[in-house]
């Protein structure tokens, strides 16, 4: 048996580990049936940890893992089982290993077969549901306690609007690779719709870093090449461009479609904490970026609408401090409340402009970002002030829906 089936069949031994003495059986068969009656849980969980590693040392050492995936998955490893341990979630170490087994998995066979993301990638549910996968790998990371949804009633409106068959653009700020997850999570007992919905304007990074394609897989997705890479190898910018143009007419295409949920980070990348104060807040928004998906809305000749939307969640997958322009970043990870808000719609109509086209793009632009600081900062004070829903305001009204 090679070592991706032996991985890919300890996954299903562990997803099934409750309670967890009923499961020694079938866990044994992941280091080749010994026996481990009478230890204690965490005995094991540590025995099987350490298979689980070694395993992944035995496939760079035969070659079929580069020794850089190989370092980035045992540094994960060791991170996600911190994070998830501060949790104090109950059946930490069973959520920790069956949790890392199957992305273990997805990415050695990722290796053995690489995917191909199209312009337009519709997430994987089936054979293997990548959607579910990213959705409980993130769960235990966020502590719901001390997290926030900002204006539930305005996700009704946008779900509404959706089985009306309008399109609907979520211009948002963008923290971490977690992002999609986080949405749907907060999300996931009001509205679950939402987030098994909507489509993410995504660079390439997140479809080619091996560590991060088995989360990209279960998202709907339309890939491009964000302006900050664009011209990390001067030599393939021609064609970037010309694969950003492709995108952009399925968006097209899409939209005309009717019933669209969009969210795109017009900043063209994660926000960065400030260099001299550590503070984090928005990245600026590009104009033409936002003018481009307003153009794109209008043209569809489909009733459209467009949202301001904020995300605070940097903590729990927080990106590097500066852009990187090589493949394979280090991943911290913690445990740590969150945030989502969305504000009313913003048409370009009723924002303060100007005669000139370029001041108007770029004050319709300005516009949605202030909404967006706005929110963030009523998320920032709830969780990081610890004032919770008290810090509500005129604008953002606070909630826990999953209570």
């Amino acid at each position: 048996m090679t070592s991706f089936s032996v991985i890919s069949d300890s996954c299903q031994a562990m997803l099934t580990m409750s309670p967890f003495p009923r499961s020694r059986v079938s866990a044994a068969s992941f280091v080749g049936g010994a026996n481990f009656h009478g230890l204690s849980a965490r005995l094991l969980m540590k025995i099987l940890s350490t298979e689980l590693l070694s395993i992944v040392r035995k496939e760079a050492e035969s070659g079929r893992l580069s020794s850089n995936i190989a370092d980035g998955l045992e540094e994960l490893f060791f991170n996600y089982r911190n994070a998830v341990l501060q949790s104090g979630v109950p059946g930490a170490n069973e959520i920790i290993l069956s949790n890392m087994a199957v992305l273990f998995d997805r990415i050695l066979l990722d290796e053995e077969v690489p995917f191909e993301f199209s312009s337009h990638h519709v997430a994987i549910r089936e054979p293997f549901d990548y959607y579910m996968f990213s959705q409980n790998y993130i769960r235990p990371l966020i502590d719901f306690r001390n997290s926030y949804v900002g204006n539930i009633s305005l996700f009704h409106e946008v779900n509404q609007k959706l089985q009306q068959g309008h399109n609907i653009i979520l211009i948002s700020n963008h923290q971490s690779e977690a992002d999609p997850a986080v949405i749907s999570l907060l999300l996931e007992r009001t509205h679950p719709c939402i987030g098994e919905k909507m489509t993410y304007v995504a660079g390439d990074r997140v479809i080619v870093d091996p560590l991060c394609k088995p989360f990209s897989m279960g998202r709907n997705l339309l890939c491009v090449y964000s302006k900050k890479h664009m011209d990390d190898d001067p030599k393939l910018t021609e064609s970037k461009k010309k694969a950003n143009t492709r995108t952009l007419k399925e968006l097209a295409l899409l939209l005309r479609a009717g019933s669209q949920l969009i969210w795109i980070a017009p900043s063209g990348g994660r926000d960065r904490p400030d260099p001299h104060t550590g503070e984090w807040s928005p990245a600026p928004f590009d104009a033409s970026s936002v003018d481009n998906m307003r153009r794109l809305l209008e043209y569809s000749n489909v009733p459209g609408h467009i949202y301001p939307l904020a995300l605070l969640c940097y903590e729990i997958m927080p990106p590097p401090p500066q852009v990187e322009k090589h493949i394979g970043e280090r991943r911290k990870i913690s445990f740590h409340g969150v945030g989502l808000s969305i504000a009313p719609e913003l048409k370009f109509e009723t924002v303060d402009g100007c005669s000139n086209p370029e001041e108007a793009k770029e004050a319709y632009a300005q516009a949605l970002y202030d909404s967006v600081t706005e929110q963030y900062d009523v998320l920032k004070s709830a969780i990081y002030g610890y004032d919770g829903v008290n810090a509500s305001n005129s604008v953002v009204t606070l909630s826990q829906p999953w209570k």
